[in-house]
């Protein structure tokens, strides 16, 4: 089997990469390494083990190609009928173009018929890493249970603060000669270790190294901060707290411009604490060894406002 093959095979199956490490004695990050084409050639054995586990048994490839054949045959003939022909036919439908346009109240990614139900027939909630990773360059997404985001460009003021608060955690962790990683988006991050979530938190701290790969960090971040804005307000509340929370991530953080508050997150301890601009805030992860005077934020940002 092919990798793509496995990933489809994956998904019909509802499989998660632990079950595919369980049933098939390939060790948990292999798997997902495999699977998230970050091994671009795979030991013979490593793929031998994922296809016993994944590969479609004889009487299912059978029924399946009969129910091709049956379709194809009624197609054609079907074509033939109406003076059709359909090789034609099946040129124009995959011409046909994808345009892209976002609704007014909403962040949802839409387009004339849902992105790729031209090929896939999708619709949202069924959109995949492929599906993701198929959306124009210059478009910024999401991807979050299979439901596609659009992610307009930051203002002013969320870079400002984003790459004020990367820098501080930069100088610290750096003097100290830290193990952990700080990232500030744009970094895809594959955050249940499967095909239907991809997020772009606004900054994180990432201690793990085996979760990055060049491409995107494949598991949950140790730190998540998000800045809030109007169209990601709900988002970040909401849908992405709780999949931070249920993904592992040990600290995160919402950044309130408007009210100018931070709230703080601690998942392991099942804390919570509200901070304003004038506070100095601990970082959980670090004990409190590492703190962030977020009035040097505030001083440093508002008279660019």
């Amino acid at each position: 089997m092919t990798i793509k093959e496995m990933n489809d095979r994956k998904r019909e199956l509802g499989y998660s990469y632990e079950q595919i490490a369980g049933l098939s004695g390939v060790p948990l990050s292999t798997v997902r390494k495999v699977l998230g084409g970050v091994t671009k050639s795979p030991r013979y054995n490593t793929l031998k083990a994922l296809s016993a586990v994944l590969q479609k048994s004889t009487s299912e490839k059978a029924a399946e190609e009969t129910a091709e054949e049956t379709v194809k045959e009624t197609s054609e003939e079907a074509g033939k009928k109406a003076g059709k022909d359909p090789v034609i036919e099946g040129m124009k439908e995959t011409a046909v173009p994808v345009s892209y346009h976002i609704r007014e109240d909403t962040d949802m990614l839409r387009d004339s018929a849902a992105v790729h139900a031209w090929s896939t027939g999708k619709k949202q909630g069924e959109y995949t890493l492929e599906d993701y990773l198929a959306l124009p360059d210059e478009r910024r997404a999401e991807l979050i249970d299979g439901v596609i985001y659009d992610m307009s460009a930051p203002t002013g003021y969320h870079q400002l603060t984003a790459g004020r608060l990367y820098m501080m955690i930069v100088e610290w962790i750096s003097k100290r000669n830290g193990s952990c990683m700080p990232f500030i988006s744009p970094v895809d991050v594959q955050l249940d270790c499967d095909d239907r979530t991809i997020v772009q938190p606004d900054v994180l701290i990432l201690c793990d190294k085996s979760k990055y790969t060049p491409a995107r960090i494949i598991g949950a971040p140790d730190f998540v901060a998000e800045i809030l804005s109007k169209s990601t307000r709900n988002k970040d509340i909401f849908i992405k707290l709780n999949k931070y929370r249920n993904a592992g991530v040990r600290e995160y953080w919402i950044i309130d411009p408007d009210k100018k508050k931070v709230m703080v997150w601690h998942f392991e301890k099942e804390d919570y604490e509200t901070y304003t601009f004038r506070d100095t805030i601990p970082v959980g992860i670090y004990e409190g060894a590492l703190t962030i005077d977020f009035a040097i934020i505030d001083d440093y940002i508002t008279p660019w406002m």
